[in-house]
């Protein structure tokens, strides 16, 4: 097992879990720090560490949600609707024993949010009917046995134009590069920093309003993960952390503005924007992701 190093503040908690600030409990004793991490890590940042048992829980998960992008892959096609999409999501998943966490989540009103062509996220499926060269956003999460898996990928349907080819793969290596960053050592700021340092260099933007997220037994927990930033910054990685990494990349601008609807967030100049998501835990040496569907 390689060691973990923390860097820790005279004024920050002590790493033993004692409550109190490190300069007054342990900072000059000498003798190495018992550190208890997960109680550090919930006490100062309300992160919680998960265990071996959750991190099956979450990987059980995560295989269904990756199981229903392949088969919503299957189905896409010029003709159908985004209710259609919906429909079938929200069928497979509940046959398959969980349930779709969009549905009714602070009241959205379906089981996916499905995103096309200048839709930045949280699009509400309807009647609005795929066409030839549209590009279109999944973004999949489910609850099985209490454990929330989250993972999204933008699909072409038919034959797409140099500039949603662009933008999809822009996104998609937005998503490598940042994951790249998640080790032990390195902070949630690597993360943001390596995303908007390639996507700004391909001439994209990258949206800022809309994060990445801690998740577990609940949709949205602690860590927030941007996915802009400066190295160094941020929250230290540790092993046990689980979070998405989901950068939301547009061809153009990055300024957005939210339909009457109050979940639709679009494009403030029109232009196409993608996104790539997946679920992962900080490891030992690295990451390992619940929903491999870039990375698999």
């Amino acid at each position: 097992m390689k060691k973990l190093t923390i860097k820790v503040g005279r004024n920050d908690l002590c790493p033993c879990g004692s409550g109190e600030k490190f300069k007054k409990c342990c900072e000059g004793k000498g003798a190495p720090i018992a550190v208890d991490l997960a109680g550090l890590y919930w006490k100062k940042y309300r992160i919680r560490l998960k265990n071996q048992a959750d991190i099956e829980g979450l990987k059980k998960a995560g295989e269904l949600v990756v199981e229903t992008h392949r088969r919503v892959e299957d189905i896409i096609r010029a003709g159908i609707t985004t209710n259609d999409i919906n429909a079938f999501v929200h069928d497979f998943t509940v046959k398959n024993g969980a349930v779709p966490a969009p549905l009714n989540y602070k009241g959205y009103p379906k089981s996916v949010c499905v995103s096309v062509n200048s839709v930045i996220c949280h699009g509400i499926p309807g009647d609005q009917v795929l066409e030839d060269g549209d590009i279109v956003n999944v973004d999949i999460t489910s609850i099985l046995d209490g454990y929330y898996a989250d993972a999204n990928q933008t699909l072409f349907v038919g034959t797409p134009s140099d500039g949603a080819k662009k933008i999809v793969a822009v996104a998609r290596e937005s998503l490598v590069r940042g994951l790249e960053m998640v080790k032990p050592g390195n902070t949630i700021g690597d993360i943001g920093w390596a995303i908007q340092t390639y996507a700004e260099a391909e001439g994209c933007s990258v949206v800022k309003e809309f994060i990445g997220h801690g998740i577990g037994r609940d949709f949205h927990e602690e860590p927030q993960v941007p996915h802009f930033g400066k190295r160094g910054k941020g929250v230290p990685l540790v092993p046990g952390m689980v979070f998405t990494v989901e950068p939301m990349i547009n061809l153009g601008g990055p300024k957005l503005y939210i339909l009457d609807d109050q979940w639709t967030a679009v494009t403030a100049d029109g232009s196409l924007s993608a996104q790539f998501e997946e679920t992962i835990v900080v490891t030992e040496d690295g990451f390992e992701s619940m929903t491999p569907l870039v990375t698999g």
